[in-house]
């Protein structure tokens, strides 16, 4: 069964159709969320119109990610549904590029979330099913995304260098442009749908079980445990006389850790269950913070880097991968979603705690971000009451 399944993912090509189609959307990613700001800036908008402007896409994911989600589990419509988000995302930023004010800009940005939010969920939905139907792993094809991520920072920089930063925009058109095209490209999943009847009843059970609502309260709070490191660590570490070329090759080593866990993920020991992947995430974020939190010497930074592929990479791996085990098969694309929701509240509120902490603390906030990895890990232990799934 399984050589059938690897066989037919050769023949449609699968793979390296979602891994090219990952990639595009990472090259987005990585050019958005670092040279996004600047453009608002040029368009003459000021920190806080720029803060407001910003914060629609959260506000718009609480809405557009379930909504989205729920229509492409309702009719197995998952590719139709990332084609459809992929094409609007072209026409939302290609209007965006023509508007000017605040409250245009606010307005375009809103319309654009709609459908760029629930670009991610959705596709790690489709993926897990796809790839769960080929007897392939997701690690090895989801690492393409952290590798355009990377590539297009670098990329991006370079180029934003020798641009007008009014002109940024059309990067962004141009990789949506990019993203739309290899949507087209993708494959169906080729399963069929259950009985109409069925529909919207595993909805409601999987909202009211215990065992989604602990791994997602276990993942959200390990990932947010992240706040300080991504909201502060540049700014904590050239107060203490690292340049440029050092933060930046330290964030590398973070984002390559990522990448290496994600290519041998198939290959991890089967009794290191999902499960026991996003424990493992519990006790590298505990560690790493709670080293940070210390002070430790430069020479230990690139050590501690490298933990982030226990502290996201194991934690992002093995919660989708439950995620997909617990919900009914009508609701994979809810079911990551709603936990895509949940994250980035989670997330927000985080980046907010974690602001006032560095405020009043400095480093000696990453303590508090320990303690949030170790809350964490309390509710890995309790999902593992309710999931049934050992941690090794």
């Amino acid at each position: 069964m399984a050589a059938s399944s690897q066989d037919r993912d050769a023949s449609d090509g699968f793979s390296p159709r979602l891994a090219t189609f990952y990639a595009a959307m990472f090259v987005f990613a990585g050019i958005v969320m670092p040279f996004f700001p600047v453009w608002l800036q040029a368009k003459g908008l000021d920190s806080r119109a720029t803060g407001i402007v910003l914060a629609a896409p959260m506000l718009m994911r609480l809405v557009s990610v379930p909504l989205l989600a729920r229509l492409a589990d309702r009719w197995s419509a998952f590719r139709a549904a990332l084609i459809a988000a992929s094409v609007g995302s072209v026409l939302a930023y290609a209007l965006l590029s023509q508007v000017a004010g605040f409250v245009p800009i606010l307005l375009a940005v809103a319309l654009a979330s709609v459908a760029t939010a629930p670009a991610l969920p959705l596709t790690d939905a489709y993926a897990l099913k796809g790839l769960g139907l080929r007897g392939r792993a997701y690690g090895p094809v989801r690492l393409w995304g952290s590798v355009a991520f990377v590539a297009a920072n670098l990329g991006a920089g370079l180029v934003v260098d020798r641009i007008a930063p009014i002109h940024i925009i059309w990067l962004l058109v141009a990789a949506l442009v990019m993203v739309a095209a290899v949507s087209l490209a993708l494959r169906p999943l080729a399963a069929a749908p259950p009985p109409r009847e069925e529909l919207g009843v595993p909805g409601r059970k999987l909202l009211l079980s215990p065992g989604f609502w602990a791994i997602t309260a276990a993942a959200s709070l390990i990932q947010a445990s992240h706040a300080v490191y991504y909201g502060f660590s540049v700014l904590d570490w050239r107060a203490k006389g690292l340049d440029a070329t050092s933060i930046g090759g330290l964030w590398g080593l973070a984002v390559i850790a990522e990448i290496v866990l994600f290519a041998v993920s198939a290959r991890l020991p089967k009794r290191l269950g999902p499960l026991g992947l996003v424990g493992l995430g519990a006790c590298g974020a505990f560690v790493r913070w709670g080293a940070m939190s210390f002070d430790p010497p430069l020479a230990l930074l690139p050590l501690l880097q490298l933990l982030h592929a226990f502290s996201f990479g194991a934690t992002h791996l093995g919660s989708i991968q439950l995620l997909a085990r617990i919900a009914p098969d009508r609701q994979s694309a809810t079911a990551q979603g709603d936990f895509a929701t949940v994250l980035a509240l989670v997330m927000a509120g985080g980046m907010a705690l974690a602001g006032v902490l560095y405020a009043d603390l400095g480093g000696r906030a990453y303590a508090a971000m320990a303690l949030a990895a170790a809350l964490g890990g309390a509710f890995v232990l309790l999902a593992r009451r309710f999931v049934g799934e050992p941690l090794a």
